[in-house]
């Protein structure tokens, strides 16, 4: 293991330190561990706001304990700690706080794990699908607790939902890159969106409700304001530890990349440049909710960790400012409130298209941006609430039809210009 790689581990197990010291701190000792297992058995679907639901301190001890999994599951696997696999975590500890857990993970990645033995593939080139496919937690929540199963029955069919789920995960992931050809960087949210679809369909049809339902917390504690900021410090303090001058000059490097998958900021540059990027994001992405007056809950953090952690794999500041500011031009044009969850969820998760603009420029990127708000809030009920990457799903959708329109403009173009010469 490198020196940097090393460090990166401290750094990610310092911060899953932090969230667990801060949930304990937050609501004393037995209230978080009550609240804790109270979690395990609460609606996980979009949107139930954990802090809501059991407190700020049960929410952050589970976020810290679930990627504390995913770091421990990335070290067995024996895989690189690098812009993948940071992004993989620090969108785990995010989405903890809001609708995965401890029961519903599980599962998920073991589907992964025996769909890479029948493939007779190491689970090491599954990893990034079983934690990403996490994503379909909520699935295994439902089936055990909300179906209207009861007893060993309901653990065994949630158990095996789960299962088959992770199972198939890795052939669809692989179908859905080529449809947006990178340029949606939560491609198992749009994997995973596909196939809620076809779970919801089938709930539907066996008539049970998965009605979308909104759990927000519209009263933060300071821990949950000043987490993501202190976190952000963190990173920006820890890159110029390991890099010094060379943090900055390689996060202008990191400006140039235009993001599409598979970027990897550690591998294209470094990684004391990717930590400035990473805590630049983090900074940048909270005073935005701040300016529109957003709440610091469970959901609006998940999307600042999320933010964060694709700043190692995908987004800096450049590529994602036109995403943002195309979200933020949709409200203005169909008059939505920029702090409702829908429109701030948008603008965090949105930057999923960030290549788009890094790739085509910041026209296209606004116009990414503008149209992905429209989709964003239609396609939750589609999949009833049980793909958590849902901004991951319509971005996958705007990519595919942004890049089907770019790609026909570039072949009609250069097709007369050969028909000229």
């Amino acid at each position: 293991m490198s020196k940097q790689e090393s460090f990166l581990y401290v750094l990610i197990s310092g911060i899953i330190l932090i969230l667990i010291l801060a949930g304990f701190i937050e609501q004393g000792f037995l209230d978080t561990l009550r609240g804790l297992v109270s979690l395990q058995a609460h609606p996980a679907r979009l949107i139930h706001d954990f802090t809501a639901l059991e407190g700020a301190g049960a929410a952050l001890v589970n976020s810290g304990l679930v990627s504390a999994l995913a770091l421990t599951l990335v070290k067995l696997a024996k895989v690189r700690l690098a812009g993948p696999t940071i992004a993989a975590i620090l969108t785990i500890m995010g989405f903890s706080l809001f609708g995965k857990t401890l029961l519903n993970v599980g599962p998920i990645i073991f589907g992964v794990y025996l769909s890479a033995k029948v493939g007779r593939k190491p689970f090491a080139a599954y990893l990034l699908i079983a934690l990403f496919g996490t994503a379909l937690g909520p699935l295994v929540t439902y089936l055990v607790f909300q179906a209207g199963l009861t007893g060993l029955s309901s653990v065994l069919v949630g158990i095996l939902g789960g299962t088959v789920t992770g199972f198939f995960l890795p052939s669809i992931a692989i179908s859905m890159l080529h449809l947006h050809q990178g340029y949606n960087l939560y491609n198992i949210g749009f994997s995973c969106g596909f196939f809620g679809l076809f779970a919801a369909s089938i709930l539907a049809a066996a008539k049970l409700k998965i009605d979308i339902q909104v759990m927000w917390n519209r009263e933060p504690t300071f821990t949950l304001i000043a987490l993501i900021p202190l976190i952000s410090i963190i990173c920006i303090a820890s890159g110029f530890l390991l890099g010094k001058r060379k943090a900055f000059t390689d996060f202008l490097a990191i400006q140039r990349i235009p993001g599409r998958l598979p970027s990897d900021f550690v591998d294209q540059v470094s990684a004391e440049g990717t930590l400035v990027n990473m805590g630049l994001l983090g900074l940048l992405g909270s005073g935005y909710v701040f300016i529109v007056g957003g709440d610091f809950n469970g959901p609006v953090l998940g999307g600042l960790f999320t933010v964060m952690g694709f700043g190692a794999f995908g987004k800096h500041l450049k590529n994602c400012w036109p995403i943002v500011t195309g979200v933020t031009l949709s409200c203005f044009v169909f008059g939505k409130n920029l702090a409702a969850p829908g429109p701030i969820l948008a603008a965090l998760f949105g930057t999923t298209l960030a290549p788009l603009a890094g790739q085509f420029g910041v026209f296209i990127g606004i116009a990414a941006g503008f149209v992905h708000l429209v989709m964003v809030e239609r396609t939750a009920a589609w999949h009833g609430g049980l793909d958590l990457y849902n901004n991951g799903f319509s971005g996958g959708l705007t990519a595919t039809l942004f890049v089907a329109i770019l790609e026909w403009l570039k072949t009609t173009k250069e097709s007369r210009k050969e028909g000229t010469q």
